[in-house]
């Protein structure tokens, strides 16, 4: 019983935090100062204090998506990338707060892809045009891909 009260703690104990992790990402790219102070400092942290995350979750990512090792090496590499960016952009954030009009390098509070965009942009981009129909791809160095074979006529009986 005690075992379900905590999980259940840590997961309502959490939830506010990505709400506030987010309204702390909308205040550092807001056009007043004052917003855009706090927001910048807090996003800092935040960015600094938690960039081994990526390391950990594109790892998992990409081993469960990929062949084994393969998937894994691409892991380590993206979140590598990630975390390097993520620390970078909390950095920046940090020693640049003051500046009047600029907002940072923002990446995205999601951690399954640090550049994924987020708020207007992400937006945008679930309602764009709908991608065209695939063609046939051509096969290995682009030769033609091969025609398919009619499928065989059976006679019965």
């Amino acid at each position: 019983m005690k075992r379900v009260v905590l999980t259940a703690a840590v997961v309502i104990g959490l939830a506010p935090a990505a709400w506030a992790q987010e309204a702390l990402y909308e205040k550092a790219n807001s056009p007043e100062y004052k917003q855009k102070f706090v927001g910048m400092i807090g996003r800092g942290i935040v960015n600094v204090a938690t960039c081994p995350i990526d390391l950990l979750v594109n790892t998992v990512n990409e081993t469960k998506s990929g062949p084994p090792l393969i998937g894994t090496l691409a892991g380590v590499a993206k979140g590598a990338g990630c975390t390097t960016l993520r620390a970078l952009s909390g950095a920046v954030d940090l020693l640049t707060f003051w500046a009047p009009n600029f907002n940072g390098i923002p990446v995205s509070y999601s951690y399954e892809n640090c550049l994924a965009p987020e708020g207007r942009e992400a937006a945008m981009m679930t309602h764009a045009e709908p991608a065209p129909a695939p063609v046939a791809s051509p096969g290995w160095f682009g030769t033609p891909a091969p025609e398919p074979k009619p499928a065989k006529k059976t006679y019965t009986k």
